[in-house]
């Protein structure tokens, strides 16, 4: 399967590339820290590569040993999978436990490498591939930011039907901007090059999920309702950094300029996660970057974002629960706090492949069992996932869909070829 080639390659590629990035830092290390810092580089990938061999040789899984804030909700994880199984040691290991547990477990394990190796616990061992990806992909940042400013001018002499177009432009930039994830390249740059708004129309029928009238309803409705103080709140639940989190920006800011939001909140990772995923320092630096980007529309666009920010239209917010390997129907027991929150929202966007693993809990579904049967019971607020398929699971297909994809191309569902905008909520 898909997701033993993942443990079996994927993740020792990705180990091996984070062990290499610390060697390649050595240096720093020692010009910030002196020795210290190049004991600290030498433990961590010490920890590291012990890591990577028990992940290779199939060794039990361990509990964590630092002190963190989750360290004990994880451990009592671990119990938890252990229970369930029927192995004669009562121990979890590598290749017999469910995918989204081990991969979940191995980035946590990561971090627990960094942080028991002061004073260079604060590293981001993906920070330079997510800036990468950024760099790598500013033509298409700057075609994305120029398409933005020029339709803001002109967005109100749009009628209806024309906004409605525009939104659905940049819902499925969104969804295509998702094909940039670093984990899925095993930590390869994964940059978007060409301006994906000259392919939208070639890449339609791709899209074999496409809920975005349902969203569009929702919007303009809560838009003609609106009463001049109340608010229309849309969260989005970020998945990938770099050119990703532009096309999710430029959505958002969508939002705000034709009204059919008033405030955009963004849930971002707590820690360094899946590669690429997106924290608070990535959201801010990805927003400075553009804002000093020397073309006037991008640094228009970043100047903008910025102000959003200061004025509390956006408004960034991370949670220990993103990171941790909890199915999101786990959530009202594991964090009440955070599903309290999401209740507010008007409408939950959830972004790529493993946000769509936890709402349905990576299970071996049949294609067509309905979406909100797969969600079991996590309906916090309407809902819509967004994401180019790389990863065995896909439920709410019509009848025979999945088997007709599955005899002409069995790898349609990791492939990252097909996207889907999958709603669930009142209709």
């Amino acid at each position: 399967s898909f997701a033993y080639l993942t443990i079996k390659d994927r993740i020792p590629q990705i180990l091996t590339k984070v062990i290499d990035t610390l060697h390649r830092h050595k240096s720093e290390f020692f010009e910030k820290h002196g020795e210290e810092g190049v004991e600290a580089e030498k433990k961590a990938i010490s920890l590291l590569s012990k890591l990577r061999n028990e992940l290779q040789t199939d060794k039990p899984i361990i509990p964590l040993v630092e002190k963190f804030v989750d360290t004990d909700i994880w451990n009592q994880y671990l119990e938890y999978q252990q229970s369930l199984l029927n192995e004669s040691d009562g121990k979890s290991r590598w290749f017999y436990s469910p995918w989204l547990f081990v991969e979940c477990y191995m980035y946590r394990r990561i971090h627990e490498a960094i942080i028991q190796s002061p004073p260079i616990d604060y590293f981001d061992v993906f920070k330079e591939s997510k800036e990468q990806n950024f760099y790598e992909s500013q033509e298409s940042v700057i075609a994305l930011c120029t398409h933005l400013q020029q339709l803001i001018k002109t967005i109100e002499d749009l009628n209806e039907n024309q906004l409605k177009d525009e939104f659905f432009k940049l819902l499925q930039i969104s969804l295509w901007g998702n094909k940039c994830d670093l984990s899925l390249s095993g930590g390869e740059g994964s940059s978007q090059k060409t301006d994906v708004l000259n392919s939208l129309e070639d890449l339609k029928p791709f899209i074999l999920l496409n809920d975005m009238e349902h969203l569009w309803s929702l919007l303009s409705n809560c838009k003609k309702t609106r009463e001049k103080a109340s608010v229309t709140r849309v969260y989005i639940v970020l998945d990938n950094s770099g050119f990703e989190l532009v096309t999710d920006l430029i959505l958002a800011n969508f939002l705000l300029s034709s009204e059919l939001a008033t405030e955009v909140h963004f849930y971002g990772k707590t820690i360094p996660w899946f590669v690429s995923d997106t924290t608070i320092h990535d959201f801010n630096w990805l927003i400075e970057q553009v804002k000093h980007g020397n073309h006037k529309w991008m640094s228009k666009c970043g100047a903008d974002w910025e102000e959003y920010v200061e004025m509390g239209k956006w408004v960034y917010h991370d949670h220990i629960f993103w990171t941790l390997p909890h199915e999101y129907c786990a959530m009202p027991q594991v964090a009440p706090d955070l599903y309290a929150e999401l209740q507010k929202a008007h409408l939950i966007l959830f972004k790529g492949d493993l946000n769509y693993r936890k709402l349905t809990g990576d299970r071996k579904w049949e294609f067509s069992v309905p979406f909100h049967q797969a969600l079991n019971g996590f309906h916090p607020a309407p809902l819509c996932t967004i994401r180019t398929l790389k990863a065995e699971i896909q439920v709410g297909l019509k009848p025979g869909q999945g088997e007709q994809l599955m005899a002409s191309e069995p790898c349609w569902w990791t492939s990252g070829k097909y996207g889907i905008f999958q709603y669930d909520g009142p209709l």
